[in-house]
Order: C-alpha cells, then sequence, then structure tokens
C-alpha cells in the first residue's frame, strides 16, 4: 500500500511538472502514465484489506489442517493448509510442535480479513482432545 502511494504521489507530482514546463515527451508521459496506473492498481488491491484491519473485520476459519515449515531462507514460513476448504494460510513465526509433530492433521483456528488476503493470529489444538497447543498471540 505505501509503494501504491508513493507512486501514486510521484505520478502527479510529473504530471504537474510536466504541465508547468510543457515539456510532454513520449517517454516522460510514458512513465507517469505507467507509475499512476501502476500506483492505482496497488492501492485497488490494499486497500480493501485495509479497511478491515482498522476495523478489526475479521474472520475465523476453523477445521483440520496440516502444518509445514520451510525454513530455507533466512526466514522461516509456515503454512497451513486447510484440508476441508484447500485454503492455505503464511505465517512468518513457527511453531513449537517437535513433541507432536508437524505432518499430522491438527485442527486450527485461523484469523483473517473478511477478505481473506491477510493473515492475522492462529490457534492449533489437537486433532482428537481439542486442547489447546500453540498460539500466535
Amino acid at each position: 500500500m505505501i509503494l501504491g502511494a508513493v507512486l501514486l504521489i510521484n505520478s502527479v507530482f510529473w504530471f504537474i511538472f510536466m504541465i508547468k514546463e510543457k515539456e510532454f515527451t513520449i517517454l516522460n508521459t510514458f512513465k507517469a502514465l505507467f507509475s499512476l496506473i501502476f500506483s492505482l492498481l496497488l492501492l485497488v488491491i490494499t486497500l480493501p484489506s485495509l479497511k478491515y484491519m482498522l476495523f478489526k473485520e475479521y474472520d475465523v476459519v476453523k477445521g483440520n489442517c496440516t502444518i509445514e515449515v520451510d525454513s530455507s531462507g533466512r526466514s522461516s514460513e509456515v503454512l497451513f493448509k486447510m484440508v476441508d476448504t484447500d485454503d492455505e494460510y503464511y505465517f512468518r513465526n513457527i511453531p513449537d510442535l517437535d513433541s507432536y509433530g508437524r505432518a499430522v492433521p491438527y485442527y486450527c483456528e485461523v484469523t483473517v480479513t473478511k477478505d481473506h488476503e491477510f493473515e492475522v493470529s492462529y490457534k492449533i489444538f489437537d486433532s482428537k482432545s481439542r486442547e489447546l497447543i500453540q498460539t500466535s498471540e
């Protein structure tokens, strides 16, 4: 969203500068138009989710899930795969599941924005006893 706002401001100032200086080259016009269109696209994608984050309008997705950990890069990423709905949610912090194992199915509650674009938090339960194992809070 920040990148979209910066590009939008940049393209508006670019157009103002071109009008003020009366220099309308094809290359500068193309760059300003591309910057404007790209910034508007970024803002259209991110602003609805920002509204849900600000007003704390969340959905809780519940169901059986599997947890896969990818620690190949500098930061580790956790993938929650919901078995029933085939939804996938990513988190950056690794849950401590060594005593239970990561490949076994769990019961998960994942809190996401209303449009299901951004993950907020998770809770991991034992699939049989529904005992809370790990939470992100």
